[in-house]
């Protein structure tokens, strides 16, 4: 009886070994993208480049933005194995402040959920700081 207790238990975790489950896998050369000092009005467009490391074909089914400023795309189709894959992100430049975004990506990967960042600043450079235009006037007098 413990022989056969032995072989069973031997046996499960052997078939265990073997049974490898499919996983969709993804990487991102990079999970932040600084858009540096921009000026209000450029092209706010950028781009999250991954890969499907993975042994199955991810689906991202969702993107989603902290806020309305902040338009992300997700691919259309599945990514297979090996393949790479874009998300594009459109920042509102219109808007001057600092950029300090995160972008959410759902899939069918092992880590279903990831968090990317967009971070930079857009200046109006039409429009003196208060600090300049305060030294300009000291000049002046």
């Amino acid at each position: 009886m413990k022989n056969l207790i032995a072989v069973l238990f031997v046996g499960l975790i052997s078939l265990g070994s073997f049974a490898q489950e499919k996983q969709a896998k993804i990487e991102f050369k990079t999970d932040v993208i600084d858009y540096g000092t921009i000026e209000k009005g450029a092209d706010g467009v950028r781009t999250f480049e991954f890969t499907n490391t993975g042994n199955a074909p991810l689906v991202i089914s969702n993107v989603k933005s902290t806020c309305g400023c902040t338009v992300p795309k997700k691919p259309k189709g599945p990514i297979m194995p090996g393949e790479t894959g874009e998300i594009e992100v459109k920042y509102d430049t219109k808007r001057v402040n600092p950029i300090r975004k995160t972008i959410t990506v759902f899939s069918n990967a092992e880590t279903p959920t990831v968090a990317l960042k967009i971070k930079g600043t857009v200046v109006d450079t039409n429009k003196a700081s208060v600090l300049e235009k305060k030294s300009k006037s000291m000049l002046e007098q």
